[in-house]
């Protein structure tokens, strides 16, 4: 079945999980078309209005502790990058004040965290660039040798970087956990065309992010895009180069063969990672020194990157 943008059925394990979560956005005034892990979009006739919560989603788990101002700071990073790349995308304002009139109720709660965007065909697959070895991606090539059908040379240690970077995709998984894929096997999902695109546009954006970055002294090491398809053109749609979607390193204190500090949400994975929990629903209360700890990596990256302090 096809989808527009996000996504347009919510499982009934999608519904109960998110049911239960005490941090919604407070929206009420139209439709709600789709609520995914972190945001919601709103049903607006010719356009959706995206919104970021505050939720947190790790190992596709949406934990039961929310990350005060995350949505807005994540949703400011996009707006950000979708200007610096100057890549076709599905954005057509943040300016709350150019909502439709239906929405001023809820202003207050939509600035900075918000965005009209373009409704899209979404392609369902996780498009990701790896520029380092680590992660998933590490835990595969232990085993194998190679990463979602690339071989790679033998003896690479834990976060080696990997020149040229790579594209390994994975499948976009409503409910559950994704699962890295060859390119070889996203064709059968979108088409070999479309395929083809989603490959070479990723390995672009990637490039184009990686050497922005790399002027901020900082390491993008992989990051992962969402493309849909508008007019007859593939676009980025849904978040870009956020500390969600992308890991981030200090260049000055990278060094091979470790876990590099980060300014993403590897903090909170690496976290979990020191629970007895099996990455399954529900996930963990985070405690208060995590959570602070957590937001304070994600302004740490917002400003690095921009220049500037988000508004949050």
């Amino acid at each position: 079945m096809s989808q527009v943008c996000q996504g347009g059925i919510l499982s009934v394990f999608s519904i109960f999980f998110l049911m239960a979560l005490k941090f919604e956005t407070p929206v009420t005034a139209v439709p709600l078309f789709h609520q995914g892990k972190v945001r919601d979009m709103y049903d607006l006739g010719e356009h959706f209005l995206m919104v970021a919560s505050d939720r947190l989603s790790a190992f596709d788990v949406v934990l039961p502790t929310p990350i005060p101002g995350k949505g807005k700071i994540l949703n400011q990073l996009s707006l950000f990058w979708f200007e610096q790349l100057g890549m076709p995308n599905h954005l057509v304002t943040a300016n709350v004040e150019d909502y439709p009139a239906v929405l001023k109720p809820f202003a207050d709660y939509l600035r900075g965290r918000s965005m009209l965007v373009k409704k899209a065909k979404r392609h369902d697959v996780e498009c990701i660039a790896r520029g380092y070895i680590v992660g998933s991606g590490w835990k595969d090539y232990q085993k194998t040798g190679k990463i979602c059908g690339h071989v790679l040379p033998t003896g690479l240690k834990l976060c080696a970087k990997i020149d040229p970077a790579i594209y390994t995709p994975s499948t976009k998984a409503e409910t559950g956990h994704d699962e890295n894929i060859s390119y070889e096997q996203t064709i059968p999902i979108v088409g070999e065309k479309i395929a083809a695109t989603l490959r070479d546009l990723t390995l672009e954006v990637y490039s184009k992010a990686r050497n922005f970055a790399a002027t901020k002294g900082i390491i993008l090491a992989d990051t992962k895009f969402e493309f849909g398809e508008i007019d007859g053109k593939t676009v980025l749609i849904d978040e870009v180069l956020t500390p969600d979607s992308s890991r981030y390193w200090p260049a000055e204190k990278y060094a091979e063969g470790q876990n590099q500090e980060s300014f993403d949400k590897q903090y909170i994975r690496d976290w979990l990672e020191t629970l007895d929990w099996n990455k399954d629903y529900p996930g963990p209360e985070i405690p208060k020194d995590v959570v602070q700890n957590t937001v304070d990596k994600y302004m740490d990256i917002f400003v690095r990157i921009t220049g500037k302090q988000p508004n949050v």
